[in-house]
């Protein structure tokens, strides 16, 4: 079963890669004749095509789009056999693949580790991979490369099941960087747009800072332990309790190190505060792959290594410590800037960054299973927004921006529909998923005896505010109020067609039922059974049954935060709309900092993307051009060959000029016998 699982996704990228190009040719449709971006003109929203003539095009859909839903589809009923399974306590097992690594003392087999947390991350990840490809058969019915957009989403749902399924280091590592590939592929797809060529090549490079941590993480594992298989660095582990090692110039706790490094990938991965940049501007890639990639796996899988290592964390209280500050800056910093971003999809990716920030906080204080209970919930509710996002975009000809919306509500009800389902999810509203998982990890935080803390809980409660603040103004200005839209476009407004609807439908069941279905075996009383094979925690630990004594103040504070943002909204965006420029002018650098990002982009280009031109203009005018050029290729060689012209021009072929050249050098050298003689 876990083999299909894992490796349908891969055959039906190589089919649908290889063979539907080829097959969707056949099919009559000259896919070179419609660029995917008009004539090469500049082009406009999300699905980048402009709208010229071939803009809406609707073409057949290929075999190959029918396939890889196919196979997704058994994965994701499979996976949810296996999360049944574990939720009446089976225990964890491998299956052996095949021998993949062995070097010296280096060894890793390819074997799949399923376990609970296998078992959620399976559900979670083909799950929302299975709903996006079939609404993605609807979305991308305009797009002339569809069998590579579908080979694209297949490829990276095989790699993220390879990496939640990994028994070893390495293999984890391998998953962790064919979901980089595959994200750059996906955000790039419309690769004639510069914006989404950029965007890719920015989170390809952003990602790349954080993998270097988590090789070396890797290595420094493999120097302590002797090993990358989990289970013989979990069993070590307890040994290494107080030891230190040479880092640099430094005597640096063990565990420390390891931990430290392997978050430094997952902060990269997740995007958190620092390597956070790349999440935003991915939102140039289509809105399917928006919802697969960053709203529910590939952003994730920074968490599921923190809780997948665990074993380490616990034993390491001073990289928790460090999680917790990231995570909570995190969480306050994105709801910070989705405050005033105008970008229906943006606001989104910043909601998803910020809620990632949650997670963190929640592995940090070793409240691991709450943690996983809201990356569960989460992909649910996130998705939804993002593909209902989608939904208004096809329904607004391909428009992103909210200032030129409104009013949309009785043209797409539907679509309004879903998204209040995930805004209430994703606010908290008391019984829906987020209510769960959000409030959780709000109550462990108060309750961790962590010195960051604190500090962690009051900024989740302030984003808590924030979060119901930007998610009601994206509603509001969406679909309510006057339509901002030009008499055009609100002419073409009209519903999405079923197959993109029906994703929908099923995740809004998940966002207004997951959390209330699932609590009792994340956070409720099968907890401990539940994850006792999949995530550990110190004998110490007693922060779940300790989160559920909270004070009622604490229990309270999320719901008063949203009641308090959802006012604020209100207010702003619908009884006072004049009010928010009035406080935008009265706060103008205050906003400027927000619309701005907090200036991350330009402090980044100031530090290290202007230096490194610089450096490369230098190398290449002087090092290159002046130096290896001045005295190699126009220098030494230019003179050698030069003379050698010069020479060639004695052979002449002529036997009286070699004979007259013969007699003087016949005259030099006896002139120089007897001068040289005479002295």
């Amino acid at each position: 079963m876990y083999q299909l699982i894992v490796f349908l996704p891969l055959i039906g990228a190589i089919l649908a890669g290889l063979i539907g190009t080829k097959a969707f040719r056949m099919m009559g449709t000259t896919i070179d004749s419609h660029p995917p971006h008009g004539d090469g003109h500049a082009v406009h929203g999300d699905h980048g095509h402009g709208h010229d003539d071939h803009a809406h095009h609707v073409y057949p859909t290929p075999w190959a789009a029918y396939l890889t839903c196919g196979f997704l589809v058994v994965s994701a009923i499979l996976s949810w056999v296996a999360l049944w399974q574990y939720m009446h306590e089976a225990a964890p097992f491998k299956v052996e693949v095949l021998r993949w690594v062995n070097s010296g003392a280096l060894s890793a087999d390819w074997a799949f580790r399923v376990d609970t947390l296998t078992a959620v991350m399976l559900v979670v990840v083909n799950t929302v991979s299975s709903l996006v490809h079939i609404y993605s058969i609807g979305y991308m019915s305009h797009d002339p490369y569809q069998p590579r957009f579908f080979a694209y989403l297949s490829l990276f749902t095989f790699a993220m099941l390879m990496l939640v399924t990994a028994d070893n280091l390495l293999q984890m590592f391998f998953g962790w960087e064919g979901v980089g590939l595959a994200s750059y592929l996906l955000i790039g797809f419309w690769y004639q747009k510069p914006s989404a060529n950029a965007a890719a090549i920015k989170a390809f490079i952003v990602n790349r800072v954080g993998d270097f941590g988590f090789i070396l993480g890797i290595a420094a594992t493999f120097l302590i332990f002797g090993s990358i298989e989990l289970d013989t660095i979990f069993g070590a582990a307890s040994g290494q309790v107080g030891k230190t090692m040479q880092f640099l110039n430094w005597q640096v706790d063990v565990l420390t190190l390891i931990c430290l490094l392997l978050f430094m990938g997952a902060m990269g991965k997740s995007a958190q505060f620092i390597l956070h940049t790349w999440l935003p501007d991915a939102m140039e890639g289509p809105t399917p792959v928006s919802a697969l990639i960053h709203a529910a796996t590939m952003v994730t899988a920074g968490v599921f290594l923190v809780a997948r290592m665990s074993p380490l964390y616990e034993l390491a209280p001073t990289a928790q410590e460090v999680v917790i500050v990231i995570g909570a800056i995190t969480a306050f910093f994105a709801a910070t800037v989705g405050l005033v971003q105008n970008d229906i999809k943006r606001v989104i990716a910043y909601s998803t960054c910020s809620q990632l920030g949650y997670m963190f906080v929640a592995m940090g204080v070793g409240a691991y299973g709450v943690g996983m209970f809201h990356l569960f919930t989460h992909a649910f509710f996130k998705a939804l927004l993002f593909l209902g996002s989608g939904s208004v975009i096809h329904a607004m000809s391909d428009e992103q921006d909210m200032r030129r919306m409104g009013g949309l509500a009785p043209h797409i009800r539907i679509t309004w529909v879903m998204m209040l389902i995930g805004t209430l999810a994703l606010t908290g509203f008391p019984y829906t998923a987020g209510y769960f998982s959000k409030d959780a990890i709000i109550e462990s935080a108060f309750v961790s005896h962590a010195a960051a803390a604190s500090f962690a809980f009051a900024l989740l409660v302030i984003a808590a505010f924030f979060t119901a603040f930007y998610s009601w103004r994206l509603v509001f200005m969406t679909f309510h109020g006057k339509p901002r839209a030009s008499a055009e476009v609100m002419s073409h407004v009209h519903e999405s067609p079923q197959v993109m609807l029906v994703p929908l439908y099923v995740l809004a069941a998940g966002a207004l039922f997951a959390g209330l279905l699932f609590a009792p075996y994340f956070i409720g009383h099968d907890e401990a059974h539940f994850w006792a094979q999949g995530i550990f925690r110190a004998p110490g630990n007693k922060i779940i049954e300790e989160m559920h004594h909270v004070p009622s103040w604490v229990k309270w504070s999320p719901f008063v935060a949203m009641v308090l943002g959802f006012a604020l909204a209100y207010l702003f965006y619908i009884r006072r709309t004049d009010l928010p420029r009035k406080l935008a002018e009265q706060n103008w650098p205050l906003y400027q900092f927000l619309l701005n990002k907090w200036y991350f982009d330009e402090l980044y280009d100031f530090i290290f993307v202007n230096p490194a031109k610089w450096l490369g203009r230098f190398l290449w005018k002087k090092g290159d051009g002046w130096l290896i050029d001045g005295f190699g290729p126009d220098g030494v060689s230019a003179w050698v060959v030069d003379v050698t012209q010069r020479v060639i021009r004695l052979q002449t072929g002529y036997l009286f000029h070699y004979a007259f050249a013969m007699l003087i050098g016949v005259a030099a050298l006896v002139t120089w016998f007897m001068f040289g003689s005479a002295h």
